[in-house]
This record gives structure tokens, C-alpha cells and sequence, in this order.
């Protein structure tokens, strides 16, 4: 007798620990499948979110900082919008003397990247140098490059050979000179030669 009931305790507890593993491993399915779920949304959210930040957008090239335009002086350098550039003589190499008024009514040529050459600019000579309040100045050939406050349109070069704030003003060429020469006249037409006349007989001047 002793033996039949320690053999129906041991089945008892058995069973009931078969029951126990089955009940731990459904809540361990469960609660992996809603594991998987949630991973599956969240990574499809971020595989869009990484779509769209490198989808391609428009590509545009960015205007030269400095480029060159033909006029009067010859090729000289303008800015992105064509406006002429100038150089101080009492400048230093890659040193600024033109600060407070003068930087007013010469704008340093200012730019926080790398500058760009234009077609025909010597990107060897195109650098920036660090002004006394710390901005960046483009400079060329070692020459501080300024636009000048009195020049209102592309073309305009009122600032040439100006003395003011202690030296002169020059436009500069694309070999990083400073322009002194005086501006290239206007080519005028050639007159068209007249037929000569056929001397008439009734003219008693010997022709």
C-alpha cells in the first residue's frame, strides 16, 4: 500500500510540473512573438526615416567666389554677383590694414569656406587670410580682396585709383597684379574711305 501511494504522489507531482513548464513556455512564445512585432514595425520606421535622408535632392553648383570679367582695365577680378574687387595698397601680405570706416566703405570680400575660382582665376592664389575680428577674408596672390560701397552695379569701377584711408585702391588681374595703368580707350570706328571724285573738266584747279 505503502508503495502504490508514493507511486501515485510521484505521478501527481509529475503532472503538475509538466503543466507548469507547458504554462511557462506559452508566456515565453507570446510574449516573443510580440517582441518580434514591435521590433518588425520599429525597423521598418527606421529603414524609411534612413530612406528619406538620402533621397537625392537637386544638385546645384555654387556660383565662383571670385571670377574675372573683361572691361576697361582689361580681365579683372568681381565677386559671385560680378561686382569688381580691389586691392589695398597700404595692405600687407594676407594682412589686412582695413578696419572700422575703411571696412565700411570697403567691404571685405568675407567667405566661411573654402573659396571657388571662376574660369580663367589661378585657384593656386585663392586663399583666405583671418581679419582682426576673427572673420575670413578671401584673399589673392597674398592681396586682401574688397568691394568698394560707391560701385551700385556689375561693371561699375568707381574705386579705381582712389586715395583713401591712408594709400590707394587698384583693381587687381588675374595674375594677382595690382592695375595701375590707365583705363583702355574706347576703340572708334574706322571712317569708311569716300570714293575719290572724277575730276571734272569745268574745274580750273588742276585736278
Amino acid at each position: 500500500m505503502k508503495r502504490h501511494t508514493r507511486t501515485a504522489a510521484a505521478l501527481a507531482s509529475a503532472t503538475l510540473m509538466a503543466v507548469a513548464a507547458a504554462g511557462c513556455s506559452d508566456s515565453g512564445s507570446g510574449g516573443s512573438s510580440s517582441g518580434t512585432d514591435t521590433g518588425s514595425q520599429n525597423s521598418g520606421r527606421q529603414v524609411d526615416v534612413a530612406a528619406a535622408s538620402t533621397s537625392p535632392s537637386p544638385s546645384k553648383s555654387p556660383a565662383p567666389t571670385v571670377s574675372l570679367r573683361k572691361g576697361a582695365y582689361g580681365k579683372i577680378l568681381v565677386n559671385a554677383k560680378k561686382m569688381t574687387l580691389y586691392v589695398f595698397d597700404k595692405d600687407t601680405k594676407n594682412k589686412s590694414a582695413c578696419t572700422g570706416a575703411c571696412a565700411k566703405a570697403w567691404p571685405p570680400l568675407l567667405d566661411t569656406k573654402a573659396p571657388t575660382a571662376g574660369s580663367g582665376v589661378d585657384t593656386k592664389l585663392l586663399k583666405t587670410t583671418t581679419r582682426s575680428d576673427g572673420k575670413k577674408q578671401v584673399t589673392y596672390n597674398g592681396h586682401p580682396l574688397y568691394l568698394f560701397d560707391e560701385d551700385q552695379k556689375a561693371g561699375d569701377i568707381k574705386g579705381q585709383g582712389v586715395d583713401a584711408f591712408g594709400a590707394k585702391w587698384y583693381v587687381i588681374n588675374a595674375k594677382g597684379k595690382q592695375v595701375t595703368t590707365k583705363p583702355t580707350a574706347t576703340p572708334t570706328a574706322t571712317p569708311t574711305a569716300k570714293p575719290t571724285a572724277t575730276p571734272s573738266s569745268s574745274t580750273g584747279n588742276g585736278y
